[in-house]
């Protein structure tokens, strides 16, 4: 526990900033799947309403390689203290303007217009973030504890999880479905300026890692990351961005999609789901805790292989049980999901950013990780949804198959990984 308590600023750092971007994207997700669909389009079929509503949703997916790119920047030139603010600022800034927002009925298309501005804005600040979180955990890792400080800021996601949905819930309970469609859903937006003062607060705390310390007294930054990476490392990158792919699938279908599809389509309590879903994210935390542990005592590639075996399996069981109409199976179901989603999840922080090299490291893990978002992440609703509505719920699952799959043959490209320095 010695090297816990030694780095526990670096690593509370790394988690909250984490858990606040990712607050901020949950609850955009929340509300896409619930209110926003009526809210912000054209009045057509339900179905169409929720399949444009994830279609902004799946925009900031998009957004993120962007953002990746333009902070991964300055992130491998300057340092990852600065980086990592501006990205936590531009995110909670985006945020916080949906809280504003006229909807269609106010303003006709300008509201729409303005929703995808901040979302893009959502997407692009998010896309500097996990890569910046993940090397300053890793970054300042003991020898041996890569994978158990990369994972802090995957517990981010759970945390940042249950904020945005146990605040839901409670709004849920507390006000009637006309109140929260009127002017509820804008609580947790006008909330997250309180979470990401915080996040600020303890981040400008901190900092450089020594690893960037020592590249840039060794050696000038490189002029252009980017074109560095592809140059020299476009297997690697490929590689990542595969292998990230089913860790988005599993979150996406077992979180947004499913509360959507289960509160229409299928007909389930809103309230009741979304506490099914915050006790099934509790197995999301043990999954990640357990691969950072397990990662260490042997590798992070094979615990990934193991992961990535089990999103296979987990596909075919997946829409059967969100299906059954049971409380019990669908928690089984979801919380079996986002187990193994941590399984795949957790080791990414050691893992991908071990495939590059101090100098480019930053954009590497940035890229490939937000790039495999955009397969994983920002199809997963949208195709899960179309697969619902021509093969039944039963078929949504064979994406989390096909996705553990391609995630398999990305780590199959790189089966010996460097350790990061």
């Amino acid at each position: 526990m010695a090297p816990y308590r030694q780095h526990r600023r670096i690593l509370t750092a790394s988690l909250v900033g984490t858990a606040v971007e990712f607050y901020d994207f949950y609850i955009y997700g929340t509300a896409a799947a619930l209110v926003f669909g009526p809210l912000f389009f054209p009045e057509s079929s339900a179905s169409a309403q929720l399949m444009y509503s994830f279609m902004t949703f799946g925009l900031a997916f998009f957004a993120r390689p962007v953002g990746a790119i333009v902070f991964g920047h300055y992130g491998d030139r300057i340092g990852r203290k600065s980086t990592l603010v501006a990205s936590l600022m531009l995110m909670g800034a985006s945020t916080l303007l949906i809280a504003f927002l006229p909807t269609y009925a106010m303003v006709g298309w300008v509201a729409p217009l303005l929703l995808c501005i901040l979302r893009f804005g959502q997407g692009f600040g998010l896309g500097g973030e996990w890569g910046g979180a993940a090397l300053l955990a890793v970054e300042n890792a003991p020898p041996g504890w890569k994978s158990r400080f990369g994972m802090f800021p995957q517990l981010g996601a759970p945390v940042g999880f249950i904020a945005a949905n146990g605040l839901f819930l409670l709004l849920g309970l507390g006000l009637s479905d006309p109140d929260f469609a009127a002017w509820g859903w804008r609580i947790p937006f006008l909330l997250s300026a309180v979470l990401v003062g915080l996040g600020l607060w303890v981040r400008l705390k901190i900092g450089e890692t020594p690893a960037f310390a020592k590249a840039v007294a060794e050696e000038a930054p490189v002029a252009v990351p980017l074109g560095e990476l592809f140059r020299h490392h476009l297997v690697a990158t490929l590689a990542g961005t595969f292998a990230v792919v089913a860790c988005f699938a599993i979150f996406y279908l077992a979180t947004s999609f499913a509360l959507a599809h289960g509160t229409t389509a299928l007909g389930y309590p809103k309230e009741q789901f979304l506490l099914i879903q915050l006790g099934a994210i509790l197995f999301m935390a043990i999954g990640i805790i357990a691969a950072g542990y397990w990662s260490d005592a042997s590798s992070a590639q094979r615990v990934l292989t193991w992961g990535c075996g089990a999103t296979i399996l987990i596909g075919f069981l997946f829409g059967p049980s969100l299906a059954s109409g049971s409380w019990s199976l669908i928690f089984l179901g979801l919380a079996a999901a986002l187990f193994v989603m941590g399984l795949v999840y957790g080791p990414l922080g050691s893992w991908l950013t071990g495939l590059f090299p101090v100098r480019v490291r930053y954009t590497g893990a940035s890229v490939a990780f937000n790039a495999g978002g955009i397969l994983g992440g920002a199809m997963a609703p949208i195709v899960a949804q179309a697969l619902a509505e021509r093969g039944g719920t039963e078929t949504v699952g064979y994406y989390l198959a096909l996705a553990g799959i391609v995630s398999w043959l990305g780590l199959l490209m790189v089966r010996r990984i460097a350790t990061p320095a």
